[in-house]
Order: C-alpha cells, then sequence, then structure tokens
C-alpha cells in the first residue's frame, strides 16, 4: 500500500452469484470512484504518491517467516525524509475535492452491538485496524472509533500492534479478537487492533482504518487477515475475491467473482506466496509491439496509486517511449509527449492486458506544457531488484481475481 488521503464513497449490497453447477452466494459491494491524481486544471499532484508503506510489510515478514523469504535485492530502506511542504499540503487538502483517486474504501462493522467504520480494503497489506475510544487526540477525534466497554464480543490479548508507514507516521495500538461483519461477511474472533496512536498525517483522510487482504505472512499481527478467516469459518463460498476499478461500476467482491463485471474468461497467474504479497512471475511490459522490459516480478496492489519499477528497468522501459524524458529525478517520474502518448500493456505468457491513455497519464507536468507525467515511476522501494508494483493505473484496466483457492491472481476484460 502506498499512503492516499481522499474519499472514495461507498455503498454495501448483497447479491447472488450463479455457477452452472450449484448457486453460490458471493458479496458485493459497489465502490464509487472519484478521479484520479490529476488536478482540476489538469496537471499531475506529485504530494500524493510519495510515500511507501511496504517498507512495514517486510518488518513484519522478516519476524513472520525471516529474512529468507526476501526476494534478491530486498532491504527494508530507511525512513523517507517528506518535505514539510509536501505534508502541509496533503494535510491540509479539503474533503470536498473530486479528483483524488485514492482510496476504495466500504463500511464494515466491529463488536456486538455492531459498530461502524469506513474502512479501505488494501490487496498490499495484512491487518485490521481502527481507532481507539481510547485515543483521545484530535485526530482520532475526528474519526469513529471503537469501545471495547460497548462490545459482548471483544477479547483482549497479549501483545501489542505498531505499523510504522515510510514518511515516519504510525499507527499502535493493543491486541483484540472481535466479531467483524463486512457486507453481510460475518466471522468470529477476528484478530485486529483498536489504535490508540494515530499520526496527525491521517487527519484528513476521511476512512477510519484499514483492512488488508494479502497473505499472513506480511501481517503485523501474525494473524489470519478478515478474509482467509472468512474462508476458514465457512463465511464464503470460495476464497476468491474480485476487485473492479472503473470510472463507474467498481466494487469488491467477496467469495467468488462478478461475471457480470467482465467478458471471457480469467486468465490465472500462480503467486509466489513466499513474499506474503499478492506477486507473480514472468512478467513483460510492453510499448507497442516491443517487449521494452522482460522476465520481472509483479505484486497487484489495490492500496498503490500508481505503478512503480526497479530505476535501472524503468529508465529502460521509458527507451522504447518517443519523446520521453526525465521530469522528477529524487522520485522517478518520466514524461511524454501529451499529443503521442505510448502504447502500455503487460503480459505474464499470455494475453497482453492494456492500459488506456487516460490511465497512464498522470497529467500535464505543468499548465500548457504540452508534456505528461508516465503513471510508471522508478523507485527502490526495497522489494527486490526485479519485484515491480502494479496499482490502481493498472488495475483500473482489467477485472482482477485474487484467488486464495489457487494461490493465484487472475485477470479478465472488462
Amino acid at each position: 500500500m502506498f499512503c492516499k488521503a481522499s474519499l472514495i464513497t461507498v455503498a454495501l449490497a448483497l447479491v447472488a452469484a450463479a455457477s452452472p453447477l450449484q448457486e453460490k452466494t458471493g458479496i458485493r459491494i459497489p465502490l464509487e470512484k472519484r478521479s484520479s491524481l490529476t488536478n482540476e486544471d489538469g496537471t499531475f499532484n506529485r504530494e500524493k504518491a510519495l510515500v511507501s508503506t511496504h517498507r512495514q510489510n517486510l518488518i513484519n515478514l522478516e519476524k513472520n517467516v525471516g529474512r529468507h523469504a526476501f526476494k534478491e535485492g530486498a532491504e527494508i530502506k530507511p525512513l523517507a525524509v517528506v518535505p514539510a511542504a509536501n505534508v502541509t499540503k496533503r494535510q491540509n487538502e479539503a474533503l470536498t475535492d473530486e479528483e483524488n483517486d485514492l482510496e476504495w474504501a466500504g463500511t464494515i462493522s466491529i463488536g456486538t452491538p455492531a459498530q461502524k467504520f469506513l474502512i479501505d480494503f488494501d490487496t498490499g497489506s495484512s491487518d485490521l485496524w481502527v481507532p481507539s475510544s481510547s485515543c483521545s487526540s484530535s485526530t482520532c477525534r475526528s474519526k469513529k472509533r471503537y469501545s471495547a466497554s460497548s462490545s459482548s464480543s471483544g477479547s483482549k490479548k497479549s501483545g501489542s500492534f505498531q505499523i510504522q508507514y515510510g514518511d515516519g507516521s504510525t499507527v499502535s495500538g493493543p491486541v483484540y479478537t472481535e466479531s467483524v461483519n463486512v457486507a453481510g461477511v460475518s466471522v468470529k474472533n477476528q484478530y485486529f487492533s483498536p489504535v490508540t496512536t494515530l499520526s496527525s498525517s491521517f487527519a484528513n483522510d476521511p476512512i477510519d482504518g484499514l483492512l488488508g487482504l494479502a497473505y499472513p505472512a506480511i501481517s503485523n499481527l501474525n494473524q489470519n487477515p478478515f478474509f482467509n478467516t472468512a474462508v476458514k469459518e465457512g463465511a464464503v463460498d470460495e476464497g476468491v475475491f474480485g476487485f473492479k476499478l472503473a470510472s463507474s461500476g467498481s466494487e469488491l467482491y467477496l467469495g467468488g467473482t462478478n461475471s457480470d463485471l467482465y467478458s471471457g474468461s480469467i486468465e490465472y497467474h500462480d503467486v509466489d506466496t513466499s513474499t506474503g504479497f499478492w506477486q507473480i512471475t514472468g512478467a513483460k511490459a510492453y510499448v507497442g509491439s516491443k517487449a521494452a522490459v522482460s522476465g520481472f516480478e509483479t505484486i497487484i496492489d489495490s492500496g498503490t496509486t500508481i505503478m512503480y519499477g526497479p530505476p535501472s528497468a524503468v529508465k529502460t522501459f521509458y527507451k522504447s517511449v518517443s519523446g520521453s524524458a526525465v521530469y522528477d529525478s529524487s522520485q522517478g517520474y518520466y514524461s511524454f509527449p501529451c499529443d503521442s502518448p505510448p502504447s502500455v500493456s503487460f503480459s505474464w505468457g499470455g494475453k497482453k492486458w492494456a492500459i488506456t491513455e487516460e490511465n497512464f497519464s498522470l497529467g500535464e507536468t505543468e499548465s500548457g506544457s504540452g508534456k505528461c507525467v508516465g503513471a510508471l515511476a522508478g523507485q527502490d522501494i526495497g522489494l527486490g531488484s526485479n519485484v515491480w508494483l502494479l496499482g490502481d493505473s493498472f488495475m483500473k484496466n482489467v477485472y482482477t481475481a485474487f484467488s486464495f483457492d489457487d494461490d493465484a491472481v487472475g485477470f479478465a476484460s472488462l
């Protein structure tokens, strides 16, 4: 997950998904998209895509599994130094801004009776946390807070929870188990943290907390994430969930895939489960018909806004883009002529999955420049020397299925 800062509103609903063999019930969570990282004047808002949170995931992986699970070149990077001006701009952003394609969130309930929270669904992390009523900071007071004393189903456990994001911001608190309900999928004894410390960098973020959908290996709590618990308890018919992230009709589907939202079959690719991420191997990045970079691994992450690759590989990629140039060397951004955008696609040995011109452009470098910023940046974020991170800029072009049953990620045409 990369740090995100603005709400995408969500409604919840239940539907039944049909199978030719038996009727299965899936849970449909519509997601209402707002827009992108592009400002109203068509320029790129760089500050919203700066901070990595995968540093903590590597810390969790080392603690839970061991450093042997790290990919070649992976390392826990030092905390980033974010210029104060950037932090201020992010924190002061008005919540009514309509141009922030940054979070995919929905309402869940925790406890008995139910306490409701607005949660970001993130395939790049594995823990559930919300603010606690014991947190009295102004940041916590601006959000819905979990009250342990008001729930008959909560149980405090030993240990503590803490995540430190790449910019130094933190969340921390005690460990509890509770009843959790997501749009009708109910589980008992779910490990989570009602956090008592919440950095001020979350102050203007409309979400209350986060629900991770990756593997247990990167859980700070070292416990099953919510969906794994749902599979274990039989709360869903399949250990599969699907995402559609688009301009309209976006949704998260729990317990299968929603065939109404895609055409054809789903092309699945095996996941390297040792890393804890939804990580698939054997990728190629194309510019037009030419494979610009080949043989790398990719993490598919709904919690990341754009796409990232190792600096040297991304430099090689942009050499195939006519008219491209370095835009921001410190953050690895490149530009290209707005009037001749590249035709970009990814493949894992099957179909080429194209990225639309709209999704590959983050906006002009400045108003009237004619140079647009590409949605692929070159950054060493510590995940490995051959690992790329594909976020919403990729996922918005496909229907994406995540299968714990088969340890695979699949793509289908919208």
